[in-house]
Parts: structure tokens; C-alpha cells; sequence
């Protein structure tokens, strides 16, 4: 049974993209709600949502092979890439309304334009990748998109890609030019920032969550623990959003709710190799993402990353995989092993079974030597010179394991809420896409926790106000597509 009565005292967890964007979602939608967010750093957006902790900075589909696999038949699943281009352009209205309202004030650029390209060799991948290009620009979110198999075009494209490669080499690549790379880390302080001026939204660096329970009367019980002075604190809320990256799952499991049995995390590490050389820095203006190798997990997609952070611009060279057992960058290495129960371990085992080959790729990444991770590089970069690049590491992502059917384990890419019956919680688990939609994951949280109030004319003028597309699909609508999409380039001073 879902609540009817609005909250009064709202509590996030953690000062991220996700607990940020809900926030500012809340405060529109229910002006005179209090709220209030609880982070364990003592800074905002430092974990998932930091820019160097961030796998990839922009998620539109536009390059990301993971997101169109082929099917048994030989054609392409684009599903998930409209999907997740039609929420980045939702994340894109949410970001402009609140530039257009100066709720963003940044004096450097939180989003630039950056080309976003695929690039692929062998014949098999050609045909995939060409494949993948006709089934994709039937639809106005890519039919800017352009593709090439021709040597000089696409070394115009990617020049610093192709500088001394075998002319003769099998290569093909798509282009977008309307790819974008974004600060997220940048966007959760603006955002954060600009709740802080709100009456009644306060927030709390330094905190530790202890436990989460709930009162008889409905209300949540949660109780924290100062990192500094180790001072305790008690606070109650109505609506309790759990938003901490990968320690969501531990918080989940100390609700006690029914809908959070039977899942279980395993944290994977990230690291970058980072040019250290400004002069390659400057030859490089893209986003270039490869295909990952066959029986390798999405999370092995390579790519050559332009990046803006701050308005200084880097190049990174990865992700490489590790293991931990924690699941946050700032985490204990007790969390994998605390978050074992009874409830979870037999779906974790599983899970373990039936995914040998994503624990032989992270024995291979663990176990790589520099030489190694250059190597990879040298595939994308054939002119790189060792003495450029460093090993930087990124950050802690969890992958869910959820309980199936017949009681075994599912491990899965991507995000998912789980709520309880009356709609008063919800937290966030897993990884990619997350933050480049995280609008979208936002709403959604909204309509299972609050399906009485999404269903008014109130709630949806407003959110069309800050959304102009709220409701209308952009993927069968294609000029509100286009109207939409040059509508936030304006605001967000990209390039038309």
C-alpha cells in the first residue's frame, strides 16, 4: 500500500548525482518539504560522481558498443541505446532549466562538446559496427551519426589515432558530433549548492549512517555516527532515499525490508592510464570507445577518453579492472565480507558459477603488468610512448546480484530501485549508465514511490516545466526530438 499523504521530512543518503538531482526534483514538487542530506565524506559528489572516479562521462549511445548487442539472428538490439539516449536528453532538460534559472552558476562549463565515435577492426566487427549504424539512424536521437571505413576520413576524425598505423589495416568508426563530455562531479556541488540556499533543505558532511529502522508509526528511524568526534545522532524522516553509490546495499540491508532480500554486490575496481604529456592532450578530441573482446564483461569496453575537468583538459586510456573487497573508493575492505547474510550468499555463489568468465577477466587485469595495460593502449594508439601515460585509480562500482527464480543469483549490469511496500524508502543499486541518466532513474524512483502525486496535474505541470518533454516519448517523436535537442544546446552553449 503506497503513502497518499505527502512527506514532510525527507532524508537522503549520500551527496551524490542521484540523491542531488532528487532533491532538486523534491524541493520543485514540494516547496515547503524539509530536507535533509547525510554524507559520510566531508565533500560533495566525491565518490561515484567525482569526474575521475566516473567510468564514462556522458552516456548518450553514441559510441557505446555494450549498449547494442547482436542477437542470435544476426541483428542488433538497439533497445537499451534508445533508451538510454532518450534519458540523456531528459538529464540534458533538467540540466538547462536549472542553467536557464541560474540554480547552476558556474563560471567554467559543467558539459562540452566532445565527438563521440566508435572504432572497431576486423572484418566481423566491421560488419557489426555497420550493422549497428544502419539500425540506429532510423531514429531521429542518431540520425546525425555518420560512418566511415574509409583510412583518411576517419584519421581526420581521430588523427592522433592514426598517426603511423597500417594504412591498409581493416578499420571502420562511427562519429557524433554532438556528443558531449560532462562534469558530474561539477553538477552534484552545483546542485547541492543551489538546495543549501532553499528554506529548509540542510546538509550534513562527516556522517556516518549506523542503521536504519522503521517506527511503528511509519516513520524512519536512522541513526549516524559523527567521523570526526564520533558524536551520535538520531533523526526521523517520512521518505528515506538511500543514494550512496556502492554502500547502498549494506544501508538496503539494515532497512530490514522484504523487497531488499536476495541481493548481493561485488565491487570491481577501476583504473586509468592518464597522459601526463599536454602536447598528445591537445592532438585528441574525442571520445573513442572500442568493442570488448569476445566473452568479456560490458565493463571491458575500451576507450580513449577526452575529458574536461574544471575546464583543464585530460586524456585517459582505459578502464582496467581490479578487485576489491570494498565497495566504495573510501570504503573498508570489510564490506564485501559484512554484506554476506544469509539471505544473499547462495545467489552470490551462484552468480559466481555461472559468471567464470568474469572472474577470469579480473584475474587477467588484477595480475597485468604495465607492459601489458600499454599494450592495450598501443591497439588504440599505435604512436604512444610509455613515458606519457600514468596508472591512475577511478572508482568502486558494485554489481547487482539479484536472487532468481529458482533461487540461484543473476549478476546485472545497470541500475535498479528497490522500494518497500508503502513507498516511504528506496535506494539505488548498481553501476553504468547511472549518473549520464540519472533524471530519468530519479522520476522513475518518484513514480513507484509516489504514483498518486505523479498522476496529478500538479506534479506534471511542473515537472513538464522543468522537463519540456516530460511524458512524450523523443524516440517516436521526432521534432520534439530535434525542437528538444537544439533547444538545450542553446541553453548549455554546445555547439548546433
Amino acid at each position: 500500500m503506497k503513502r497518499k499523504a505527502a512527506p514532510k521530512k525527507i532524508i537522503l543518503i549520500g551527496a551524490g548525482i542521484m540523491s542531488a538531482t532528487l532533491g532538486v526534483l523534491l524541493k520543485a514538487l514540494l516547496p515547503k518539504v524539509e530536507i535533509d542530506i547525510y554524507e559520510r565524506l566531508n565533500k560533495v559528489g566525491a565518490e561515484s560522481s567525482d569526474a575521475w572516479n566516473n567510468a564514462g562521462t556522458g552516456h548518450s549511445s553514441f559510441c557505446e558498443l555494450n549498449y547494442t548487442p547482436e542477437k542470435e539472428d544476426g541483428s542488433i538490439d538497439i533497445s537499451k541505446a534508445l533508451r538510454i539516449g532518450e534519458s540523456f536528453e531528459i538529464s540534458k532538460q533538467l540540466w538547462a532549466y536549472l542553467k536557464e534559472n541560474k540554480c547552476l552558476p558556474f563560471k567554467k562549463p559543467f558539459i562540452n562538446d566532445i565527438p563521440h565515435m566508435s572504432f572497431v577492426w576486423g572484418k566481423e566487427n566491421i560488419y557489426f559496427l555497420r550493422k549497428r549504424y544502419k539500425a540506429l539512424t532510423q531514429y531521429t536521437l542518431f540520425e546525425e551519426m555518420r560512418y566511415s571505413e574509409n583510412f583518411e576520413e576517419i584519421a581526420k576524425w581521430a588523427p592522433l589515432m592514426m598517426k603511423n598505423r597500417n594504412p591498409k589495416e581493416t578499420i571502420a568508426a562511427t562519429r557524433m558530433d554532438i556528443g558531449t563530455d560532462v562534469n558530474f562531479g561539477a553538477i552534484t556541488r552545483g546542485m547541492i549548492a543551489y538546495l543549501k540556499k532553499c528554506d529548509g533543505v540542510n546538509l550534513h558532511l562527516g556522517q556516518e549512517i549506523q542503521d536504519i529502522t522503521q517506527e511503528k508509526n511509519g516513520t524512519w528511524r536512522v541513526d549516524m555516527e559523527a567521523v570526526k568526534n564520533r558524536k551520535d545522532r538520531t533523526v526521523y524522516g517520512d521518505f528515506v532515499f538511500i543514494g550512496a553509490g556502492g554502500g547502498a546495499l549494506p544501508l538496503l540491508e539494515k532497512t530490514g525490508i522484504p523487497e531488499g532480500k536476495g541481493y548481493g554486490g561485488f565491487p570491481v575496481s577501476g583504473q586509468w592510464l592518464r597522459c601526463n604529456n599536454p602536447s598528445v592532450i591537445e592532438q585528441h578530441e574525442a571520445k573513442v570507445y572500442g568493442k570488448a573482446a569476445t566473452g568479456n564483461p560490458p565493463m571491458s569496453v575500451p576507450h580513449l577518453d577526452t575529458r574536461y575537468m574544471d575546464g583543464k583538459r585530460g586524456l585517459l586510456f582505459g578502464p582496467y579492472a581490479g578487485f576489491s573487497t570494498k565497495f566504495l573508493k573510501n570504503g573498508s575492505y570489510w564490506d564485501l565480507p559484512l554484506s554476506l547474510e544469509s539471505h544473499n550468499i547462495w545467489p552470490m555463489l551462484s552468480a559466481g558459477v555461472h559468471n567464470i568468465g568474469l572472474t577470469k577477466y579480473l584475474i587477467e587485469q588484477v595480475t597485468q603488468s604495465k607492459a601489458d595495460r600499454f599494450k592495450a593502449l598501443k591497439v588504440f594508439f599505435p604512436d604512444a610512448k610509455m613515458k606519457d601515460w600514468e596508472l591512475a585509480i577511478a572508482g568502486q562500482r558494485v554489481q547487482i546480484i539479484k536472487k532468481d527464480e529458482e533461487g540461484g543469483g543473476v549478476l546485472k549490469f545497470g541500475t535498479e530501485i528497490v522500494s518497500d511496500a508503502t513507498g516511504t524508502l528506496a535506494a539505488l543499486l548498481g553501476a553504468s549508465p547511472g549518473a549520464s541518466t540519472s533524471v530519468s532513474i530519479m522520476l522513475d524512483v518518484l513514480k513507484q514511490c509516489f504514483p498518486d502525486k505523479m498522476a496529478s496535474e500538479k506534479w506534471k505541470k511542473q515537472l513538464c516545466k522543468m522537463i519540456p518533454s516530460y511524458g512524450v516519448s523523443l524516440v517516436e517523436h521526432a521534432d520534439l526530438c530535434r525542437n528538444t535537442r537544439a533547444r538545450t544546446t542553446k541553453i548549455l552553449e554546445l555547439e548546433a
